[in-house]
């Protein structure tokens, strides 16, 4: 099976709205089997540039359930909140390949 990544690249702007937005995601994760992998803070840029400090990872079963969960009622209520509390690049992969640190067979 084909799990689906949600990559948030965040930059906070208003902290006491970005912990109501948290604290309110979970709830409309649930329904599409989706769990959160990590939340972090940036602490190098090793190539390139990036414009955002901190980052989330959410894993879904497969890409279909993160289109329901962007388009769920549930989130859809989130959004604004969202645009006030923080900037946030908001992507969606598909998983291709799963295993150790080698090249693919």
């Amino acid at each position: 099976m084909r799990h689906a990544y949600d990559v948030g690249q965040i930059t906070v702007k208003q902290p006491e709205q970005w912990a109501e937005y948290r604290g309110k995601v979970p709830e409309t994760l649930a329904p599409w089997g989706a769990e959160l992998v990590f939340r972090g803070q940036q602490v190098a840029v090793l190539a390139g540039e990036n414009a955002h400090s901190d980052i989330v990872v959410i894993r879904f079963p497969s890409v279909e359930a993160v289109h329901r969960w962007f388009s769920s009622a549930a989130y859809q209520a989130l959004i604004p909140l969202r645009q006030q509390a923080a900037d946030m690049v908001l992507l969606s992969y598909e998983e291709t390949w799963q295993g150790a640190l080698s090249p693919e067979p």
